[in-house]
């Protein structure tokens, strides 16, 4: 008979009893001794939360950030002290950067010893106070519940972002007190509506353009907008351009969307509507139109807060508050717009948007010829070729590199919002085992693929291990030209040479992955991509299909975000 477990109440069982009322099910860790009761307290909770444990302390707060990106719901990583927390640093910025509603909770040295240099003895919240929404210590076992609960409140408030907290040894083995946190807090606190002035502002801008475009970024998903911006957009037949994880609202094919039109939709546009995303180097810093002799384009930007607003460049109006009810909203105000304008239907219907159709059109036929290349050696394009073969509607895509996934980016377009996952703006690599280890888990039954350049593929690759031993199977695919593309081909534009730009060519990272216990294959021909494709979905397995691709074909980059 199985021996029954004694319930702790330590501070580490009252920080997961917190945590569990905030929806969290998995935690994702790198064990540590400052963090035990946490695992104690997550063994003993009633039903026990799942403990992933990774092998670097990146990958359990990527694996916390994509939970919480694709769940909506916030993501939870544990680390211990020093070396354990500074280790998150790269990934709790990229969690910064896109807004995803993560909490660490990091061991620390105890109180009683502090000052006399007691082991990953550091004061981790000043490092990391300038990429969080606030990080801070808790002293008191008894205080452990709320602190954790506070965390949770502030990380899912707009505009969501990472919180990071600390415990004090003492804190943590202490006793917290009778009884743990059993009633649900109720979470942050939802956004307000927009200003309905600000609302009406934008509607006449509508009302008086003539060639609109509607960008879709990824808060419009995190923030679940994504049924209000697709009615919106539909009912104004405004053409859409998706950004992040925007893209999927409309799914490929769609008549509005027109982001293989992006080039002109953004050079002739006279008004341009960006909602969910930052006017950043992706959106060429929010200067559109002034192409052909055209006047630069109204900028229109909408958040779901205030301090998200863009203050670099100019702005004809703004909204900031919940994008369920701005989306709502605006489809009610342009019509009435309209007909103060003298309108009846939209202007940019019967021109604009047909001539951005048409451009999206043209451009997905014209890239069937390298989707179906024969070049020896393999053109990057060709693999995409094969995946949208196979992939199915509800997949998730999973991006961490630079030029082939970049290409992944302009090629395959999902058919449903919340299947794409890249690092975001901050473009950091390494986000890719923690990923698709939390996109398996948080999407059991849909395909999971892992796109991974070489390069990046050496920042994460040993966390195969960790989607082994948690049997989480996962298909990879590293397009493997053997240099650092974004670097190599700059640099050489630059100073007529290169240099630190090689790696080795044709690793073999197929023999890393099976290795350690997955499994995978080289492939060196177009022909074989296929095959090999489906061998790794059918495989049951961690599976990595490396592809050795054309190091003379470069991404035809129109940015370098600098």
């Amino acid at each position: 008979m199985a021996e029954e477990k004694e319930p702790a109440h330590h501070g580490g069982a009252h920080a997961v009893a917190a945590a569990r009322l905030h929806g969290v099910s998995t935690m994702f860790t790198l064990s540590g001794g400052h963090v035990f009761p946490l695992y104690d307290g997550a063994v003993k909770a009633d039903p026990p939360m799942r403990m992933v444990d990774v092998r670097h302390e990146q990958t359990a707060v990527f694996a916390a950030e994509a939970t919480a990106r694709l769940t909506r719901n916030p993501g939870l990583a544990v680390v211990t002290a020093g070396p354990g927390v500074t280790n998150t640093v790269s990934a709790i910025t990229t969690a910064w950067f896109n807004g995803s509603p993560v909490v660490v909770l990091g061991g620390r040295a105890p109180d009683y010893r502090w000052g006399s240099g007691g082991l990953q003895e550091i004061d981790h919240p000043p490092l990391l106070a300038p990429v969080t929404k606030r990080a801070w210590t808790e002293h008191q076992a008894s205080a452990v519940g709320a602190a954790v609960d506070e965390a949770f409140r502030l990380a899912t408030a707009p505009h969501r972002g990472p919180v990071f907290l600390d415990f004090a040894m003492e804190a943590l083995f202490g006793d917290g007190g009778p009884g743990l946190p059993a009633t649900a807090p109720g979470g942050a606190e939802p956004a307000a509506g927009p200003d309905p002035a600000d609302v009406e502002a934008i509607a006449g801008l509508l009302a008086r353009a003539s060639r609109p475009v509607l960008v879709l970024g990824s808060d419009v998903w995190l923030t679940g907008a994504e049924a209000a911006a697709r009615e919106a957009a539909c009912e104004l037949r405004l053409p859409v351009i998706a950004n992040g994880q925007g893209r999927g609202i409309l799914p490929a094919g769609h008549e509005l969307l027109v982001t293989r039109a992006r080039s002109a939709a953004f050079g002739d546009a006279d008004l341009v509507l960006v909602a969910g995303t930052p006017l950043d180097f992706r959106l060429g810093y929010g200067e559109f139109g002034g192409r052909d002799g055209n006047a630069p384009a109204q900028v229109v930007h909408v958040a779901d807060s205030p301090g998200h607003l863009a203050t670099h460049c100019p702005l004809a109006a703004s909204a900031a508050g919940d994008l369920t009810g701005f989306f709502t909203a605006l489809a009610a105000a342009v019509p009435k717009a309209l007909g103060q304008a003298g309108a009846t239907a939209p202007p940019w219907a019967d021109t604009w948007l047909p001539r951005l159709s048409a451009a999206a059109r043209g451009a997905i036929a014209a890239d069937q010829a390298l989707m179906t290349s024969d070049a020896d050696p393999v053109h990057p394009m060709r693999v995409y070729g094969e995946l949208a073969r196979v992939l199915e509607d509800d997949a998730v895509v999973i991006g961490d590199g630079g030029d082939f996934v970049s290409y992944a980016g302009k090629y395959l377009e999902p058919q449903r919002p919340g299947g794409w996952l890249d690092p975001g703006p901050y473009g950091c690599l390494g986000t890719g085992l923690g990923y698709a280890i939390a996109a398996r888990i948080a999407r059991p039954s849909s395909q999971v693929v892992l796109l991974l350049g070489d390069g990046a593929a050496g920042f994460s690759l040993m966390d195969v291990d960790t989607l082994v031993r948690h049997r989480l199977p996962v298909v990879m695919i590293c397009g493997n030209n053997g240099i650092w593309a974004l670097e190599k081909y700059p640099m050489q534009a630059l100073y007529g040479y290169d240099v630190l730009a090689d790696l080795q060519p044709g690793c073999r990272y197929d023999e890393v992955v099976r290795a350690l216990g997955g499994a995978g294959e080289t492939v060196t021909t177009p022909d074989a991509i296929g095959p090999a494709l489906r061998r790794a979905f059918d495989s049951g397995l961690p599976y990595l299909v490396n592809v050795i691709t054309d190091p003379a074909v470069a991404y035809p980059r129109s940015t370098t975000g600098v």
